[in-house]
């Protein structure tokens, strides 16, 4: 594919002879990245352009959370993950303060570092939560996928793309290479829009989008700080400075501090006052504020980039036409609040590939396909509607110090009001615990990462199977369950004779479905074979139980399984449930191949 690539440019470019592919990728972020290796993790190969000269060059997305951390531990990319980014001691806290090195306004623990809430997020994922700037995500994603099967060209940008009669090549899009200046075209069965918020696909599709008006832009100031002098009583990976105390330029309203590399390197991103006119200002003007919010005259401030980036709220109403699928930023678009701008479209990803991998080889009918946008699209947009209200909630805070008055001396009486032993003073006191504590629900939120509930016709629910309830906020906390539609539950499992723990995460993915039963389910086992066969797919089954196959180590499965000992619990390749049987009986084998039919769009629903 690569020589005949080759070829196409050596002749000319745009001539009759084009490239032939099974899947075009135009982007090579999170989402265009992640799906190259998922792709390829399910045997396909395809190309992936990239209209930069080289993967991002600002650090931009950084938090990953766990449920995208499963994705990728499914193509064993976790390692490498958590030997490029840094853990979770270097995200203590969130904190708010006049500067960097100055009076501290309050903190909150981050990132399933609260005391309270550690065990829970222990108990979600066998993963760890993880600070991976975007710089260093995208090359482990592209090494991976140009590994096994795809292959990446930069400096290529997408033109436009037209549909054709060729069943083996239904999509003809034709490219820019910016190095020659020649244009191309290549043919592909299927082509991945993970082009970014100003998708060019997405608008090609015409796709229709939901639409709120934008709350401004902010600056990202890439710098070079060694403040390592400063963490030992500021350990945190979120600094957000309000300097109360000085005249602030419109331009730079209100500083937050990122760390980027422990304890160097970091982004310093400034959020303009409401209405000021989006323009990248030369270095020397923001240099000067960028001192004053880390307050410390001692710290030498290199900028080694600076860019601007809208904080949108906007979600496409549908991800798909045909066999053009738009994923990632393309689709959804908001504030990093929350930390979940990469996971979903890493996210996103997961659960498109195996998809078009089980239709291309057959093994699924083309309606499956449809379950990508009842799935991922009610995803996206809770993702872009939370995002952006946290960022509100932020605006919440900024008021109760004082922040939102127009001069320096009305916002220090604002601000001086928290410390006064009145009735105002325990008023605002109060205010801000609660403007907090909405926080607490953007930096703790296991619930909004880890919840989703996915409806559509890769998801059978069986009569009778009542929908489970819970009396826990669902953004905060995490409701494991194994109802159909629902993330497989983590639970540590092993041998009878002890061995290393394995995680039920670990068994399930792969490419392949997962059947888990337990004591009285070993026709299942038999079932799943036979079906195997019959319907070509892989089904990888899992007895746990006392004397089985697998022990429940901490008897966590017994509690969470939601089926009798006899029953099963069927895993989707991505790791979702897609159906379940609450006990074992004469008409099995043929539930679970009905199950499948239905679940894989092989027969009438």
């Amino acid at each position: 594919m690569v020589a005949q690539l080759n070829s196409v440019l050596a002749n000319g470019g745009d001539g009759e002879d084009p490239a032939y592919f099974d899947c075009l990728i135009v982007g090579t972020g999170p989402a265009g990245g992640a799906l190259a290796c998922f792709l390829a993790q399910n045997g396909m190969k395809g190309l992936m352009i990239n209209q930069d000269p080289g993967n991002a060059d600002t650090p931009r997305a950084h938090i990953t959370n766990m449920a995208a951390l499963d994705c990728l531990r499914d193509v064993g990319l976790d390692k490498e993950c958590y030997a490029m980014g840094t853990g979770s001691q270097t995200m203590l806290h969130t904190r708010w303060s006049n500067s960097f090195a100055g009076q501290e306004y309050c903190r909150i623990h981050s990132w399933g570092n609260d005391p309270a809430r550690k065990g829970d997020y222990e108990l979600a994922s066998p993963s760890e939560p993880l600070d991976l700037p975007q710089t260093l995500l995208e090359p482990i994603l592209t090494r991976y996928a140009t590994l096994h099967g795809f292959h990446a060209r930069f400096d290529t940008s997408f033109v436009s793309f037209e549909q054709t009669a060729d069943p083996k090549a239904l999509i003809r899009s034709r490219v820019h290479d910016r190095v020659s200046g020649q244009t191309y075209h290549v043919h592909s069965k299927y082509l991945f829009g993970a082009d970014g918020a100003r998708s060019q696909i997405a608008r090609q599709l015409e796709l229709p989008m939901i639409k709120q008006p934008s709350q401004g832009f902010a600056v990202n100031i890439l710098i070079e700080a060694d403040m390592s002098h400063l963490m030992e009583n500021r350990m945190g990976n979120l600094h957000w400075l309000l300097t109360l105390d000085k005249e602030a330029p419109d331009y730079a309203w209100i500083g937050c501090i990122r760390m980027v590399k422990p304890w160097h390197e970091w982004l310093c991103i400034i959020f303009a006052a409401p209405g000021t006119e989006r323009k990248v200002r030369p270095a020397e003007d923001y240099l000067p504020r960028i001192r004053d919010f880390i307050g410390d005259d001692s710290v030498d401030v290199q900028i080694k980039g600076i860019s601007t980036w809208v904080i949108n709220e906007s979600a496409a109403e549908v991800y798909s036409r045909g066999n053009v699928f738009c994923l990632g930023d393309a689709v959804h678009r908001h504030p990093p609040n929350h930390g979940l701008g990469s996971n979903t479209c890493i996210q996103d990803a997961h659960n498109l590939a195996w998809k078009v991998a089980y239709v291309e080889r057959s093994w699924a009918g083309p309606e499956l396909l449809d379950s990508y946008n009842d799935e991922r699209q009610p995803v996206g947009l809770d993702v872009v509607t939370q995002a952006n209200a946290s960022l509100r909630n932020h605006a919440k805070i900024w008021q109760v110090l004082g922040q939102m008055e127009e001069t320096v001396n009305a916002r220090l009486a604002v601000f001086n009001q928290l410390s006064e032993d009145s009735e105002r003073g325990r008023q605002r006191r109060a205010a801000l615990q609660e403007a907090v504590r909405m926080i607490h629900r953007e930096e703790q939120g296991l619930g909004i990462e880890q919840n989703q509930r996915y409806n559509s016709n890769a998801i059978l629910t069986t009569p009778g199977d009542l929908t489970p309830t819970f009396d826990t906020d669902p953004l905060e906390y995490y409701h494991a369950t194994t109802y159909p539609g629902a993330r497989l539950p983590h639970v540590w499992l092993s041998r009878t004779v002890p061995s290393k723990a394995v995680s039920t995460v670990d068994l399930a993915g792969g490419g392949r479905f997962a059947l888990f039963t337990g004591i009285g389910g070993d026709g299942w086992r038999a079932a799943a074979r036979r079906i195997e066969k019959e319907m070509k797919i892989q089904i990888g089954t899992f007895q746990i139980g006392f004397g089985q196959e697998w022990e429940d180590r901490y008897m966590r499965w017994e509690k969470l399984r939601g089926v009798e000992e006899s029953g099963c619990v069927l895993v989707r390749p991505d790791r979702f449930v897609a159906w379940r049987s609450l006990c074992s009986t004469e008409h099995s084998e043929a539930d679970l191949v009905a199950a499948l039919t239905i679940v894989l769009s092989r027969g009438e629903r």
